[in-house]
């Protein structure tokens, strides 16, 4: 199987439930060929992506070389009872089981990017965290994927995580908050290790963002929307994005966004709109 290259746009699958197969199969037909989803089943429906994944195969809209596949290992504390690991394996049986599970309901035998879904520990990074990625890694020798990465880091995390001598991330994928400077440490950190950092929650995170006369301005300017701008800030500053639209309208414009550019002061201008 081709590999694909990294998309310039992820959609992402939580919190979607029993739409998650129509809205993936939307988000592929709108143009997206990054598809981002986890084996949580508390927040995602990891077998609705595959339903929607086999669909377009079949139709035609896309093959699976030209999909780029994201899922995640989730520990139970992030789960609920509907597990997809024996929870009194140990942390490196409950990953190669996770992983085994998100194949089988994703219809592929290779994902591209298998994500730790949070460290165990919110401050520290933690034995099992060493663990986890241990067997992520075998994970990724095996061929099962291309690509690892983490989410829902911090700093401290990532300088601890690299103190240990493990393998670097390909992908950092944390929740970006404007009033805490973007997450501008972990990007720097991520910017000097070629690591892609991967943003999410960019608007529903960022109200005060999308509202401010000045990201109005420049869309009136643009003609496009407010978040349509926050998407090409986004970029601008090296992040790749992620949206969970459910809109097929808004599908459209987020991969429209694309098309924008931004001069150096106006992105620094948002960028200082950090509180």
């Amino acid at each position: 199987m081709a590999a694909p290259a990294v998309p310039d746009f992820l959609y992402g699958t939580a919190w979607k439930e029993g739409r998650t197969a129509a809205l993936t199969g939307l988000a592929l037909r709108a143009g997206f060929r990054g598809i981002d989803t986890a084996n949580q089943r508390r927040h995602y429906v990891e077998a609705g992506v595959g339903e929607a994944l086999v669909a377009a195969y079949r139709t035609g809209i896309v093959t699976r070389a030209d999909i780029f596949v994201q899922t995640k290992f989730t520990y139970q504390r992030g789960q609920d009872h509907r597990l997809p690991y024996d929870p009194a394996a140990p942390v490196a049986t409950q990953v190669a089981q996770s992983m085994a599970s998100s194949l089988e309901h994703l219809a592929t035998d290779r994902v591209d990017s298998y994500v730790l879904h949070g460290p165990a520990s919110g401050r520290d990074w933690t034995e099992d965290d060493v663990d986890a990625w241990a067997a992520m890694v075998r994970e990724r020798d095996i061929g099962h994927t291309r690509w690892l990465g983490v989410s829902n880091v911090s700093l401290r995390h990532l300088v601890q995580m690299e103190a240990t001598g493990a393998e670097r991330p390909t992908f950092v994928q944390n929740r970006c908050y404007a009033r805490f400077g973007w997450d501008r440490a972990v990007r720097v950190f991520c910017a000097e290790r070629a690591i892609v950092y991967q943003g999410f929650s960019l608007l529903t995170a960022n109200p005060e963002v999308v509202q401010h006369p000045l990201v109005g301005r420049l869309a009136e300017r643009e003609k496009a929307s407010p978040a349509q701008i926050v998407f090409a800030f986004a970029r601008a500053v090296g992040m790749l994005p992620l949206t969970g639209t459910s809109d097929p309208y808004h599908m459209a414009q987020d991969l429209a966004s694309r098309a924008l550019s931004l001069s150096a002061d106006e992105v620094q201008a948002i960028e200082a709109l950090a509180g």
